[in-house]
């Protein structure tokens, strides 16, 4: 790069740590901290919601699928949509009344602590495994572009990202959310119009090649991105991260009233479709733009783009690009691995749960922890071969459909607490058999099983999930003896406000 890509760069990651730092000042309590006081207008969240969930892997893997396929990676986006708009209607109620720290004080409230901490136990650990995955993809590029090896590059990006996330908790997340997701799909307007300056029939000649298609209306298990296993799939996928993530719930927990809280929630699954939409014709542009990109993995071939292309400063927006898409994900997810952890575990058990003040001390001193075992699992990550946008979306699908289950089950009255927590431990073992069913295959020489399960559809992983979770409990239900109705035994454990009714509104 150029001395000027290193300053608009390097100026662009300087400013975000300073003004993270700023909006963080006065921080009283811990949910001033997690929450931003409930203040967040809904616009800044849906901003902030399509930010987290997909910065990083948009801009390194989408236009690399877009390059090396066609458009129809497209369909889960409107899966996402239609996801959104169930959870905002049949969970978002339940996550408006009484005083919610995090989304699994609703199970907690139906249940019993075991069922909240389970719970949040279980997206702690999957979200720590998908977010280490997201900081190495954004290496990849960055070491292309930069120079620097992998491990430079992860250290560098997750120490600027804890200083402005510790200082100003999810105020400054959000705000520098807003300010990050501008930049990257400024970066790849940008790298499009370059693209298609280069060639100027780029997409006519990537449509004569089949590589504009949306729609694919075969009925398979094992294509991901046919119609019906990419719609349902996407829209089950959205509903678990949606419904029961901490690191979107806090967003959503975040938003002034329940009306805002659905605004932004569907609106970011508008916003995601067209974001989608911009970075495949990105990669479908490069098929003819940069002809030697088809050399490369599909992961390579922007960044790769970037610094054989583009000049005059715009490598430097990209370079900043990249760098918004990596710290907006990383710091919303040691944010809500924070607060996770501090509501749903040290507050009840260490006895501080009325003081706001030592929370917020706690929720800073989780915040570097967290920040540290990211950083360390990204190191630790060597699966450099599948996309990782397929990578992250598969281990954070694991559980989904365990987490999912388990808020679908707090609507039904004969389930106990003991049957959930069954329930979510074992659907996340069988989850786990079946997303690494592959290696596992590799591992043990082949048993036909492993090998037929390796073959299914990423995308149908969180309804199967679903679905072996609230088979589990119903089956655990007919087991034992009958306690007493659960939402009035342990009440409660749950927020203030909420009663015995949580999980049903």
């Amino acid at each position: 790069m150029h001395p000027i890509d290193w300053l608009v760069a390097a100026v662009y990651l300087a400013g975000v740590v300073v003004a993270g730092m700023w909006l963080g000042r006065r921080q009283t309590g811990a949910s001033d901290y997690f929450l931003g006081r409930r203040r967040l207008p809904w616009w800044a969240i849906l901003l902030s919601i399509v930010a987290a969930e997909t910065s990083a892997i948009s801009v390194i893997s989408v236009p690399g699928i877009g390059f090396t396929g066609d458009l129809t990676f497209l369909q889960l986006a409107f899966g996402y949509l239609l996801g959104r708009i169930g959870i905002a209607w049949l969970l978002l109620p339940a996550y408006a009344k009484g005083e919610l720290q995090t989304a699994y004080q609703v199970l907690g409230t139906r249940w019993g602590p075991h069922a909240r901490r389970t719970s949040s136990a279980v997206f702690m650990v999957t979200r720590a495994m998908a977010d280490s995955v997201r900081i190495f993809a954004t290496a990849i590029p960055l070491a292309v572009i930069t120079g620097w090896s992998y491990p430079a590059s992860i250290v560098v990006l997750g120490a600027a990202t804890l200083l402005y996330t510790y200082t100003g908790g999810l105020r400054a997340v959000v705000w520098m959310d807003v300010v990050q997701l501008a930049v990257y799909l400024l970066a790849g307007g940008a790298a499009l119009v370059v693209a298609l300056h280069l060639a100027p029939g780029a997409l006519a000649a990537a449509a004569a090649a089949g590589k504009l298609r949306v729609i694919d209306l075969r009925v398979s298990l094992t294509a991901p991105y046919a119609f019906f296993t990419a719609v349902i799939g996407g829209a089950l996928l959205s509903s678990a991260s949606h419904g029961t993530d901490q690191l979107i719930v806090q967003r959503l927990l975040a938003t002034r009233s329940l009306a805002d809280g659905r605004r932004a929630l569907i609106g970011s699954g508008v916003v995601v479709i067209v974001q989608f939409a911009l970075f495949l014709l990105v990669g479908a542009a490069l098929w003819s733009a940069f002809p030697a990109g088809r050399a490369l993995r599909g992961d390579e071939v922007f960044p790769r783009f970037i610094t054989t292309h583009l000049s005059g400063g715009l490598a430097g927006l990209a370079v900043a690009g990249l760098l918004a898409a990596a710290m907006s994900s990383h710091a919303s997810a040691i944010n809500s691995l924070a607060s996770a952890t501090t509501n749903d575990f040290y507050a009840p058990l260490a006895g501080r749960t009325g003081d706001d003040a030592h929370l917020l001390r706690a929720g800073r001193a989780f915040t570097l922890l967290w920040g540290t075992v990211l950083v360390l699992g990204a190191l630790l990550f060597r699966q450099k071969e599948a996309p990782v946008v397929v990578v992250a979306l598969s281990i954070a699908s694991l559980t989904y459909g365990p987490l999912l289950g388990a808020f679908l089950l707090a609507r039904v009255a004969r389930v106990r607490e003991l049957d959930v927590v069954r329930s979510l431990i074992a659907s996340s073992l069988v989850m786990a058999v079946v997303v690494f069913a592959g290696p596992l295959a590799s591992w043990l020489g082949g048993p036909a099983m492993l090998v037929g399960m390796s073959r299914l559809a990423w995308p149908w992983y969180v309804p199967l999930g679903t679905a072996v979770t609230v088979g589990i409990a119903m089956v655990s239900s007919l087991t034992g003896t009958r306690p007493r109705m659960d939402a009035q035994t342990h009440g409660r454990t749950g927020a203030p406000g909420h009663g015995g009714t949580g999980a049903q509104g």
